[in-house]
């Protein structure tokens, strides 16, 4: 692979739900960038495929991030590989078909507040403690960075605990950035809109509206782009982002301006 070259050169960065749309994206971009990486999602065999074609370093490792122990081995492979984590990405998630809050069954609710809250505090539990200690050791910082959803900082129509537990990941991210700016660790949160990524598109598949409806709701009268928030995600975990935690970084097209 040779010497890497880029922004991120050199860096170790975590990134969980690695096979899906914005963390194949992700993964590629930071490789791109010069990043070692450290990946985990629960689909095995696509985790492999989507990993295949990255020329960097990198480490895979397949488990489902509502078990802490997944967590747990990821920042251990991290530090047993590369010895540190400079960015952990919390991206893993889910969403389930549009319904209103009466018709949602308990098992429903409390997997997707498993995956979409669980499973980052999880995630930042093991994240922190080494981060914390490195920079007390070498003052080197560090960056958490929690994909969240505009349905984080808004209400959602049909989608009421998926952004109840969204809502959690942007309160998670405020709190665990006061906590640590003085601990060398920027947390902050990126809130995209809907955009086609396999998620979004098995979830309008089961009822929800298509995506010329969801488009009209949106200001710019389209839906994010994949690129549109892996740049934010990107900006968020960069030294250009040194003065900047605790933030939600809207990517909505102009939904939270009105």
């Amino acid at each position: 692979m040779g010497e890497r070259c880029g922004p991120f050169a050199g860096a170790v960065v975590l990134i969980t739900g690695a096979a899906g749309g914005f963390g194949q994206a992700m993964a590629k971009r930071f490789g791109d960038a010069g990043a070692r990486l450290v990946l985990a999602d629960r689909d095995e065999a696509l985790l492999a495929e989507s990993a295949a074609g990255l020329d960097c370093e990198t480490v895979l490792l397949s488990g489902d991030i509502i078990h802490e122990e997944t967590s747990a081995c990821l920042v251990a492979a991290a530090l047993d590989r590369f010895g540190a984590i400079d960015v952990a990405i919390n991206n893993a998630g889910i969403a389930t078909a549009f319904k209103p809050l009466h018709e949602v069954t308990a098992a429903e609710a409390e997997q997707l507040i498993a995956v979409n809250l669980m499973g980052v505090i999880h995630g930042m539990r093991h994240q922190l403690p080494p981060m914390r200690l490195r920079f007390a050791e070498t003052g080197r910082p560090s960056a958490i960075v929690n994909i969240a959803s505009i349905a984080g900082v808004i209400g959602a129509n049909g989608l009421a605990v998926y952004a109840a537990a969204k809502h959690g990941v942007v309160g998670l991210t405020k709190s665990a950035a006061l906590e640590n700016a003085r601990h060398g660790v920027r947390v902050n949160a990126i809130c995209p809109t809907f955009s086609p990524t396999a998620m979004v598109t098995e979830t309008i598949t089961k009822g929800g509206p298509d995506v010329d409806l969801l488009a009209k709701g949106i200001p710019m009268r389209r839906l994010a782009s994949v690129e549109d928030v892996v740049e934010a995600v990107l900006y968020a975990a960069s030294p250009a982002s040194s003065f900047i935690t605790g933030q939600t970084f809207n990517v909505d097209g102009g939904i939270t301006a009105g």
